[in-house]
């Protein structure tokens, strides 16, 4: 870096200029959207400034920052070397590779040599620390082997790894060299590896030998070779980080990283960040559609990178050199958003962990947090419910008073989870909603700003650019506070969301904005506004109850039933009855399951759950019944799969299981439904 860009970046990061209450920051980005993102978009390095803010002459189509050029990968690393060379960027830490593990699979420690990771060795886990520097060295080895191996601009890269460095280098290589990454979750099976693959048409496979997850060995590169099978459009090579956990035959299309890379380590490579046009895209992330083909959610780059910087400032209250832990995976947006480009946009250090939230034992998270000093937590309410059923004496065993506060979202938070948080932690527990498709958030509350006071059982308000509000669904019109309807947000979204559905733009058009005049984004979320102007969420379109004309949303139920002091997690669906149109059921798990060894305590329970249900909705929200499986169905991201549940409750077949977690929770759920 020259001593004139140097100067450019010092001017663009400290030039912002904040206003003073989000009451202003909001108002401003609604009504004066233009002005308020040219203002953020400072945030940001530009080597070419945009022409034109905002381009929504083709609603629903948007572009954002028309005419700058920039450099995603330029504005994570570069532009931080001369003042964070030294800084950790990313502190990688891994429950599942151990001394024992090493024990097992001596090749290990090989492959962490051949691969330049300096790590450090625990009895429990394996930690390595990685400055803004060595990410510098290591993302420009890992772009000149893509380039070396006919990688370019615009040419799509399918990532299939683990929770590794390697697959951040692989990230930020990609956006470096303005190559087109997507990430495919490492829980998906060979066949929907093969529909991403022909779908982004992908000229490479990034993968490895093997993954781990609580001490269980799944072999990626079995599965990549399955997928290759059955692709239509085959890639030209397979780039394989070898862990030497698993040996496998390599196949003509591999390309061993570690070789590679001691080319470009050997000759010091240096890769130049190709400037690309704001609203080329930066990456691909599928999500599940209505019509079980996954839709190519596609993100810009400009749009992208300003809407993180901001948000890591306006809502989550990150600061430069502090520590940011998204608990998640790298195959989720959650991954993408804030456990890699936006700590990095920030100058952060970002926490990259490979393991379970209660192995080796309950205390990890808490250990984790205490060794590294974590300014913000960031996961899945799930995995706080995992561990709300251990040993509450990990939660006092380590000094976690570096957190300022702890973000919970994916799924909504029920308040029994969230008051068992904050008694132990003592910090703000915030809710917040978005999703793949807006990759950042569009409820939240704002801790920097104080804006408001906390509602517990409402991820918030609407953050600065999102125009959103709750419609009914039949006329379109504004619901009043209290009444249901749903959440839609007026067109034009702001930087950083979806910009339209990979080469489909037509499935953009009917996936989200079909309703009424076209600009209305559609959630696909019903909600509630109260009359403080807190929204609450109740639930997908398809998860809504309409018993006897009245509609339920299940997650309200499950809201009431989470209040019981015996529960853990539950699951509410619908089911087809003849004379009311559905009836609500519910699926319980316990933090003790002997509570239900006998048929008298099980039905005891039930009539507790269901008295409880009553108490809080009525008789009309009342379960027909209440099963007791040990684990429900999740994927690995730890949403509960709430369609195989309804599949299973109606004897119907549960259909594409690929993102399934735990096979053996399905037959838990049909044991439970036996044994009633």
């Amino acid at each position: 870096m020259n001593e004139q860009t140097a100067n450019q970046t010092s001017q663009v990061t400290t030039s912002t200029q904040q206003p003073s209450t989000f009451s202003e920051i909001y108002q401003s980005s609604i009504t004066q959207p233009q002005e308020f993102w040219a203002q953020q978009a400072k945030r940001i390095y530009w080597y070419k400034e945009p022409e034109q803010i905002l381009d929504d002459s083709k609603l629903p189509f948007v572009k954002w920052f028309v005419g700058g050029e920039t450099n995603l990968c330029y504005n994570c690393i570069d532009r931080h070397l001369p003042e964070r060379a030294e800084q950790d960027a990313f502190i990688w830490l891994s429950s599942e590779v151990n001394q024992e593990l090493i024990e097992t699979f001596p090749a290990v420690v090989d492959a962490f040599n051949d691969l330049g990771n300096n790590v450090e060795f625990y009895t429990d886990y394996t930690k390595r620390r990685l400055t803004y520097n060595d990410l510098y060295k290591e993302v420009n080895y890992f772009a000149d082997v893509l380039q070396r191996n006919g990688i370019g601009h615009g040419d799509r890269v399918v990532i299939y790894m683990p929770m590794i460095l390697e697959a951040t280098y692989a990230m930020l290589a990609c956006a470096r060299i303005g190559a087109i990454h997507s990430v495919v979750f490492g829980g998906f099976a060979a066949h929907n590896l093969a529909i991403r693959m022909d779908d982004a048409e992908a000229k490479m496979v990034i993968t490895v030998d093997a993954g781990l997850r609580g001490g269980k060995v799944i072999n990626y590169k079995s599965l990549v070779n399955q997928g290759i099978e059955q692709a239509t459009v085959k890639p030209e090579h397979v780039l394989v980080v070898d862990r030497g956990i698993l040996p496998f035959k390599p196949q003509p299309l591999d390309v061993d990283y570690a070789t590679e890379r001691s080319i470009s380590r050997n000759a010091n490579a240096i890769v130049e960040p190709v400037w690309i046009e704001s609203n080329e895209p930066s990456y691909l992330l599928y999500t599940s559609g209505t019509t079980g083909t996954p839709k190519g959610v596609q993100r810009d780059t400009g749009g992208h990178a300003v809407a993180l910087a901001t948000s890591m400032d306006y809502i989550y209250d990150g600061q430069a050199g502090e520590t940011f832990w998204a608990i998640s995976d790298i195959g989720w947006a959650v991954g993408h958003s804030y456990m890699v480009y936006a700590p990095l946009l920030t100058g952060m250090t970002s926490v990259v962990y490979e393991g379970l939230p209660h192995r080796p034992n309950p205390g990890i998270w808490w250990r984790i947090v205490e060794a590294n000093k974590v300014n913000i937590l960031f996961t899945a309410p799930t995995g706080v419910r995992m561990l709300k059923k251990q040993d509450e004496t990990w939660m006092t065993r380590y000094d976690v008073s570096s957190v300022k506060s702890f973000f919970l979202a994916g799924e909504p938070l029920d308040e029994s989870t969230a008051q068992w948080l904050k008694q132990h932690l003592g910090v703000p527990i915030l809710d917040h909603y978005w999703q793949t498709e807006s990759g950042w958030p569009i409820l939240s509350n704002t801790p920097k700003f104080n804006h408001k006071p906390h509602k517990q059982g409402s991820p918030g308000y609407p953050m600065y650019g999102y125009d959103a509000h709750v419609i009914n669904e039949e006329t379109g019109e504004p619901c009043a506070a209290g009444e249901k309807g749903l959440l839609a947000i007026r067109a034009p979204l702001p930087p950083g969301c979806l910009t339209t559905v990979w080469r489909n733009d037509e499935r953009f058009i009917s996936s989200y904005y079909s309703l009424f005049d076209g600009k209305q984004y559609s959630t696909s979320d019903y909600a509630v506004v109260d009359e403080d102007g807190y929204f609450h969420i109740l639930g997908r379109t398809d998860d809504v109850i309409n018993v006897a004309g009245h509609r339920l949303g299940t997650q309200e139920i499950e809201e009431a039933i989470s209040t019981h002091p015996e529960m853990a997690e539950c699951a509410v669906v619908g089911i087809h009855d003849e004379l009311k149109g559905e009836l609500p059921i519910a699926f319980c798990v316990l933090r003790d399951q002997a509570l239900v060894a006998t048929t008298e305590n099980r039905f005891r329970l039930e009539q507790q759950i269901i008295g409880a249900v009553v108490k809080s909705l009525g008789g009309i929200a009342r379960p027909a019944a209440v099963y007791f499986p040990p684990a429900l169905p999740k994927t690995r991201s730890g949403k509960i799969l709430r369609r195989a549940i309804r599949a299973l409750a109606e004897g119907r077949l549960t259909g594409d299981m690929s993102t399934l977690d735990n096979p053996a929770a399905i037959d838990a759920v049909k044991q439970a439904m036996k044994d009633y």
